[in-house]
């Protein structure tokens, strides 16, 4: 079986020679260079055409959306995967316009990133769960999803915010992170038809569910 060529691109040494080892640790994935920065990296994959990308966001210059876009328009076949610390709207939106296939958060299990690599090669969208429920809240603002419920730690974090608590006391309060309280949160928007915090609580309200 022929590996999956892949190239790393990073500002942080660490993070790189982490995913370098944990790729590694996979017969069938071949981490075949790695760049620290936007322009390093369109010389690296013009030169490697591998068949995955797994790049950060905010790094040096050409970066984001602009690096992505450049990239496809070198090498037209490589995937582009999106591995960051960032979910906001104005991080996702342009790395999927741009052409990304998929996009996770670094919090994500390694199995999980092992299936993404091998999904984005494939030529299939992944998506990590509070980025997708961004872009569902995008394209249906205003509208919650059908039938959806709230779970028992979503209706937690909500209770938390209808009190005034920031994301890192909400986090502190129920011993997980500020990264998963962001994730429960864009559920909560997504399925309540609700743009932010505000709207959600009063939705909640309206709904019976605080």
């Amino acid at each position: 079986m022929t590996a999956l060529r892949l190239v790393i691109v990073d500002d942080h040494p660490v993070v790189r020679d982490g995913l370098r080892g944990m790729l590694g640790t996979q017969p069938d994935l071949e981490v075949a260079g790695e760049a620290a920065g936007g322009a390093e990296a369109l010389t690296v994959v013009g030169a490697i055409r591998p068949d995955v990308v797994l790049t950060d966001l905010r790094m040096p210059e050409p970066s984001g959306g602009t690096l992505i876009r450049l990239l496809l328009e070198r090498v037209p076949q490589t995937r582009i995967l999106v591995l960051t610390t960032h979910d906001t709207d104005s991080d996702v939106l342009p790395a999927i316009e741009a052409g990304a296939i998929g996009y996770l958060l670094k919090d994500a299990p390694r199995e999980e990133l092992f299936r993404a690599v091998r999904a984005a090669a494939r030529g299939e969208t992944v998506l990590s769960p509070s980025v997708g429920a961004l872009l569902l809240a995008r394209v249906r603002p205003g509208h919650p999803v059908p039938s959806a419920t709230l779970s028992a730690r979503e209706r937690e974090v909500l209770a938390l915010i209808a009190q005034g608590r920031t994301n890192r006391e909400t986090a502190a309060a129920l011993f997980i992170t500020e990264a998963t309280v962001k994730t429960h949160l864009l559920h909560i928007y997504a399925k309540l038809g609700a743009p932010d915090r505000a709207a959600a609580v009063s939705a909640a309200h309206r709904r019976g569910l605080l």
